[in-house]
């Protein structure tokens, strides 16, 4: 085996590895990436993008269900559960060729298979279980990402119990089904599930669903949610799931009571676990922080020289946009480049594409208030926004939390049609420092979903036009 050298060697291609390649060769450093799966990692093809896939051919199946409503008449309204897991797939797969497609175009030496750390910047590449290159770099880029999490007896079959990764490739669509765990994965899913007709129960063992939600959203999600038809159980724990001839019976325990609920499938969404097993991280000198994941500095370096993490392996959250910004962090730091700035966590936005949308930046209500602000909270509903209403979408609230004395933007949340998008409105302005005036000062296009957002801060100061 021939050893390669190279200015920087990436562990992992999914959108924090391939991303830190690209930007590393655009800098002039010659760089390689190792992948033992697919290139643009879980997010592109088993995450982020095939769930958003499925959740848009959900959106408009609920859009055509209430077609009379808009003055218009659709007969015969059915799905094709094959052509929307297909289509599903085939996003994910044209998107995993564009990535291959980067890394050609900016020289990036792609190596396929299992990456491990000898020490010293010295690096074997595995396939099929056998050595099959011998790598060497200057520095080195772990990103290797991270898998569901596992609970004893709640451990996925492939059949009846599902990871994410059976949950997007349904061969029929379940009549029952229960997701155990309500962050952004359990949640998505749930919300597809339930609009293409199945009987839907979530359970959470905290006291919310959406739990890194501001409260007051997370309680405006549930509630509709529940009048779509959707069980939610908080405060639950699954003790066990006992599979039977047409499902599987799970015991569910609350305040000290047990009962049952008995389903066709379960969706586990119980978190995430780090890739870290088997990658060399002994050999090479780095550590773990106390939950498994890869310790950090602010620049992503661990504690072995020449040695640097990203993505969720270095811990949460655990989305694709903290990834890749790390990523650009990281290799920037690494070549010299100037003007560099760490990652500031409190400007990382977070979306669940449920129906409705859910979507936050900053702090919550409840956490501003613990870290000893006196705040100003402004609110603005989806009900006194003209463009809501002409899109038959009036549900939903826009929430601002202010710092009294400041006039900080401490925190943004949402829920509701398209906030998703709106969010990044919020995430600029905490970029740029801005304050309640110059968001006030900001002239926003009418008619738009956006104006909720203006009329929010100015709810905050008492000075709302429209409610």
């Amino acid at each position: 085996m021939a050893e390669t050298k190279f200015d920087l060697l990436v562990i992992g291609g999914g959108p924090g590895g391939y991303v830190a390649a690209i930007r590393a060769a655009q800098l002039g450093l010659k760089t390689a990436l190792v992948e033992k799966e697919h290139l643009g990692g879980i997010c592109l093809n088993w995450g982020c993008i095939p769930t958003k896939a499925l959740l848009r051919s959900a959106e408009v199946y609920r859009n055509a269900q209430h077609a009379d409503s808009y003055g218009l008449k659709i007969n015969g309204l059915a799905f094709d559960l094959k052509k929307i897991v297909d289509r599903s797939r085939a996003i994910s797969k044209q998107l995993n060729s564009g990535v291959g497609h980067l890394l050609k175009k900016n020289k990036v030496t792609v190596f396929d298979g299992f990456a491990r750390l000898l020490g010293g910047g010295s690096v074997e590449v595995e396939k099929d279980g056998k050595p099959v290159d011998q790598l060497s770099a200057k520095n080195i880029i772990l990103a290797t990402g991270a898998r569901a999490r596992v609970f004893p007896g709640l451990e996925p079959d492939g059949d009846k119990i599902w990871t994410y990764r059976e949950a997007l490739i349904p061969a029929e669509m379940p009549k029952s089904l229960l997701v155990v765990g309500s962050g952004a994965i359990g949640i998505e899913f749930a919300s597809f599930y339930l609009t293409m007709g199945a009987d839907v129960t979530v359970v959470e063992v905290l006291d919310q669903i959406m739990p890194v939600e501001d409260a007051e959203i997370s309680q405006f999600a549930r509630k509709s949610m529940e009048q779509q038809g959707m069980k939610i159980h908080t405060g639950t724990k699954v003790k066990s799931l006992k599979k039977v001839k047409n499902g599987i019976v799970a015991t569910l325990e609350s305040g000290g009571k047990t009962s049952e609920v008995t389903v066709d499938k379960v969706i586990t969404a119980v978190g995430v676990t780090p890739n870290t097993e088997n990658i060399g991280l002994d050999k090479a000198g780095v550590k773990l922080d106390e939950k498994g994941f890869i310790a950090t500095d602010e620049w992503c370096k661990t504690s072995a020289s020449g040695v640097f993490a990203i993505g969720d392996v270095a811990g949460a959250p655990c989305l694709a946009h903290k990834a890749s910004h790390e990523a650009i962090i990281c290799v920037e730091k690494i070549s010299g480049q100037k003007d560099v700035h760490p990652l500031d966590h409190s400007r990382i936005p977070g979306c669940t594409y449920c129906h409705p949308q859910v979507a936050s930046v900053g702090l919550t209500e409840k956490r501003a208030i613990e870290k000893g602000y006196k705040v100003k909270v402004g609110r603005f509903p989806f009900m006194g926004n003209g463009k809501a209403i002409a899109l038959g979408e009036a549900e939903g609230l826009v929430k601002t939390i202010f710092d009294a004395k400041t006039g900080e933007l401490l925190g943004a949340h949402m829920v509701g049609a398209e906030v998703t998008e709106l969010i990044q409105g919020y995430t600029v302005a905490k970029t740029l420092e801005t304050t309640e005036a110059d968001l006030m000062h900001t002239v926003f296009p009418h008619p738009t979903l956006s104006e909720m957002m203006h009329e929010s801060v100015l709810d905050a100061y008492g000075r709302a036009i429209h409610f």
